[in-house]
């Protein structure tokens, strides 16, 4: 081994040793040269699961889907150039999901940049602030401070993407030729000669005293409300539902918070919570005094105009990162702290029971009304959307978990997700909110859970046809559902469609796809279906299919969609104003 080859071979496995060691099990590889040393050593090492994805668009949001299922950091590699540009939607939406990456790109090394070498582009800070932090690394040496520096920079790495709020790191690495490092057997030989950085952290908690006065005041308010967006603290499900408890205030949660599903108790959950504020009166009628927000703003609209309607009240939010998530400008407090640790606090100083609370029970009355009426939904006509999302939560199996595509897909899982009793792990980007790379999202979750179900729409779906491929490269198993209304079925809900004359083709844009050529490309099963009970059987048939792809193309009519949805929407707010007549309903 010559001194260049040492140099590389030392420097690049030590680094990749360090990740290891710092907490990353996985690495997402898209091939090229002048990342060789890197993807060798990664294959090399025994406690290092890789996967591959030629595209590194699609790559990016694979390793996304994988790091947001594990909750640990994924490692993202790739060659230099224009490559590395491809790594930015993802990247976004990981700063904004608050998800953690490791982004590993190759560059040439500085004496051939800008000086019109092939596949050279300026990578430095390409990302801007949409990483938590950036390091140029320095060229292989194999000195031993050198050694000490780049297994720091992998241990930092690590450690930075974790801390609250998670994010992307972005760590750029000039290698010389020749590219070949010495791989065969280095890990055995590195073993034990050079320690690891143990790293440890926290949550934020507040003071007791704190907790406690917090706890008093709330206590003295009836009309309180409990807020949940995506919130990643882990056990915070539990916790929400014991302070829920202890106040007497009911939980409007969003799909992706995790607690419309699986719990002991759900009764403190509000469900539909979607239908009834579109009816004014409610929105208008029932003004709380306070609101605890924990979580991401929730996808419902009609829940951000209710809050804003009482943007006056006492708005708390709590969020461990100390980030500002108030679009409305209505937060009275922020409370930077541990969201489940705050919960718990809370509820151990109020105590367990359930506090009597009329304010309470009307929202569970209107609730248990709506409710009722929007899981009519099943008896719409065949291929309606929601009725087919509805479908699919009640035939999948227990602890199966569900990627839900952005525009309608993730709005229909709104409206019709009941609570129930069976475990859904709920899935979205709704970081940016893009259509972008959804697919290879939920392949990179599907590669972390056993059965997981991704339900989207075809335009979205269209969007990143070569994310499949990950699919057939690394063995994976995932249903994909494809609601196929033949265009931007969300624009129909939009003042957009009250101008038909440049609609379709501005905003409709049907595309007039045949999706079994995708399943035929990618190796996948395929079935299409214009009826539930073909629904139904295609589902069972997937469940119980050999570990591969299998698509379900499930047409639908975007006109006759808004019409059924509309209708139930009119059902309900119809039923709450009778409910609600009269003076003393919210009293």
């Amino acid at each position: 081994m010559n001194e260049h080859q040492k140099d590389l071979t030392l420097y690049t496995a030590h680094f990749i040793d360090e990740l290891i060691q710092s907490g990353v099990e996985c690495a997402v590889i898209s091939p090229g040269s002048r990342s060789t040393p890197m993807a060798l050593l990664m294959a090399e090492h025994p406690r290092l699961t890789t996967y591959l994805q030629i595209d590194e668009r699609s790559a990016g949001f694979f390793a996304l889907g994988l790091a947001k299922a594990s909750k640990k950091p994924v490692a993202l590699l790739c060659t230099s150039g224009t490559a590395a540009a491809n790594y930015f939607p993802a990247i976004t939406e990981a700063k904004n999901a608050r998800v953690p990456l490791i982004v590993l790109t190759s560059d040439r090394p500085h004496e051939l940049r800008e000086v019109g070498a092939p596949q050279a582009i300026d990578q430095i800070q390409m990302y801007g602030n949409a990483v938590k932090w950036f390091s140029e690394m320095a060229l292989p040496d194999s000195e031993n401070s050198m050694l000490r520096y780049v297994r720091s920079s992998a241990a930092r790495a690590v450690f930075t993407s974790m801390q609250s709020p998670s994010g992307a790191v972005h760590l750029n690495f000039p290698f010389r030729e020749p590219l070949i490092p010495d791989y065969d057997g280095i890990f055995e030989r590195l073993e034990d000669s050079s320690p690891s950085i143990q790293l440890t952290s926290g949550k934020r908690k507040l003071p007791q005293e704190e907790i406690n006065r917090i706890a008093d005041h709330l206590n003295q308010i009836e009309k309180g409300l409990i807020v949940c967006g995506e919130v990643g603290a882990d056990g915070f499900p539990e916790e929400v539902i014991r302070l829920s408890r202890a106040l007497g205030f009911p939980i409007l949660a969003d799909p992706l918070s995790q607690l419309r599903s699986g719990m002991s108790d759900l009764g403190m959950v509000i469900d539909s919570y979607d239908a009834l504020l579109k009816n004014d009166s409610v929105k208008q009628e029932a003004a709380f005094d306070v609101v605890l927000r924990f979580g991401a703003i929730p996808v419902s609209k009609p829940l951000t105009l209710y809050l804003k309607q009482h943007i006056g009240k006492e708005h708390l939010i709590i969020d461990e990162s100390g980030g500002w998530r108030d679009p409305l400008g209505a937060a009275t407090q922020m409370v930077a702290c541990c969201e489940t640790a705050f919960c718990k606090d809370m509820a151990d100083y109020l105590g367990n029971d359930l506090k009597n609370s009329e304010w309470l029970r009307r929202w569970q009355e209107l609730n248990e009304k709506a409710s009722v009426t929007m899981k009519e939904v099943s008896l719409l006509p065949e291929m309606d959307e929601g009725r087919v999302l509805y479908q699919i939560i009640q035939q999948i199996p227990d602890r199966s978990s569900l990627f839900v595509g952005n525009s309608m897909p993730i709005r229909d899982l709104d409206s019709f997700f009941f609570s129930t009793d069976k475990c859904i792990k709920v899935y979205a980007n709704r970081g940016a909110n893009g259509i972008d790379g959804l697919v290879s999202s939920a392949l990179g979750a599907a590669a972390y859970d056993e059965q997981l179900y991704l339900v989207i729409g075809d335009l979205s779906f269209f969007h990143d046809f070569n994310g499949l491929l990950a699919a057939k490269l690394n063995g994976i198993k995932m249903t994909v559902i494809v609601v196929n209304n033949n265009g931007g079925g969300i624009f129909s809900y939009l003042p957009q469609s009250g101008h038909p004359k440049h609609f379709e083709s501005l905003f409709g844009t049907p595309a007039d796809l045949d999706f079994k050529h995708a399943a035929k490309l990618y190796g996948g099963e395929y079935c299409k279906v214009e009826s539930m009970g073909q629904l139904e059987s295609a589902l069972a048939e997937s469940i119980h299919s050999e570990d591969r792809l299998f698509i379900i193309e499930a047409i639908t009519d975007r006109t006759q969609n808004v019409m059924n949805h509309r209708g139930l929407w009119k059902k309900v707010s119809r039923e709450i104003d009778d409910l609600t007549a009269g003076d003393d309903f919210w009293k």
